[in-house]
C-alpha cells in the first residue's frame, strides 16, 4: 500500500510517503511566520522526488491533534481533500502519539509522556509505553500545566518527550508507518471528521471576551 501522511500539530509540519509499511521519504515545513502555505508544496515535492503520481496513493493519514489551531486545519483540509478526490481511506491518530512513533532512531523501551505546547503555560499530554518488542501502548491523554506534567512524569517514572522536553522530539508524520502497522489508527468519516484542537482558537477567545460570551 502507498500512503501519504501529514501532521501539523506544532509550528513545524511534516509529511511522509509510506510504501508497504516502510517510510520511503519524509520532509518538514514551517507552519508559522511564512507568507504562503508550505505543507502542500512539501507533499507535492516529496511525491515528485519519489515518482509517485497522486493516482497511486491508496490511503491518507493525518495527525488529529490536539495542537496549533490553524496548522491543524491546514493539514486536515489537505488530507480530506486528497482522500475525497481519490475516494480512499482517511486514517487518523492523536498527534502526541507521533512524537513517540515518529522518533528516529526509535526510542528505547520505557514509559513516556508525549507533550505538545498548548500555549498559556499548558501542554497537551499523552502517556505512551514502548514495550520491549517495540509495541506502543497508548495511555490516557490530558491537558495540564507543564509543571503538572513534570510531576506526573516523576510519579509514573516516565520520560517527557516533545519539541521542548527532556527527549526533544517533534510529532512526525513518518510515525504513521508504525501506527498503521500496529493498528493504532482510526478510519475517519470524511464528512464529519475534524481535528481535536484541544482548546478554542485565540481569535475565538478574544471575540467571546469582547462580546461577553
Amino acid at each position: 500500500m502507498i500512503a501519504v501522511a501529514l501532521d501539523a500539530a506544532t509550528y513545524s509540519g511534516s509529511v511522509a510517503l509510506i510504501r508497504d509499511g516502510t517510510v520511503a521519504g519524509d520532509a518538514t515545513a514551517a507552519m508559522r511566520g511564512k507568507d504562503e502555505e508550505r505543507l502542500m508544496p512539501a507533499l507535492a515535492s516529496l511525491l515528485e522526488r519519489h515518482a509517485v503520481p497522486p493516482r497511486a496513493i491508496e490511503a491518507v493519514a493525518c495527525g488529529a491533534g490536539p495542537g496549533s489551531f490553524t496548522s491543524l486545519r491546514i493539514a486536515a483540509a489537505i488530507a480530506k481533500g486528497l482522500a475525497a478526490a481519490r475516494a480512499i481511506p482517511l486514517l487518523v491518530a492523536p498527534s502526541p502519539l507521533l512524537v513517540i512513533a515518529g522518533a528516529w532512531p526509535a526510542l528505547p523501551p520505557g514509559r513516556y509522556i508525549a507533550a505538545l505546547d498548548a500555549m498559556r503555560g499548558d501542554c497537551f499530554c499523552q502517556e505512551v509505553e514502548v514495550a520491549d518488542t517495540g509495541e506502543l501502548r497508548p495511555g490516557p491523554a490530558w491537558r495540564s500545566s507543564r509543571a503538572e506534567a513534570v510531576t506526573r512524569a516523576a510519579e509514573l517514572n516516565a520520560t517527557l518527550a516533545g519539541p521542548m522536553e527532556t527527549v526533544p522530539r517533534e510529532p512526525l508524520a513518518r510515525g504513521f508507518a508504525v501506527l498503521i502497522a500496529q493498528g493504532l489508527v482510526t478510519n475517519a468519516d470524511l464528512v464529519s471528521w475534524e481535528p481535536d484542537y484541544g482548546r478554542k482558537a485565540e481569535a475565538q477567545v478574544r471575540w467571546e471576551a469582547a462580546h461577553g460570551r
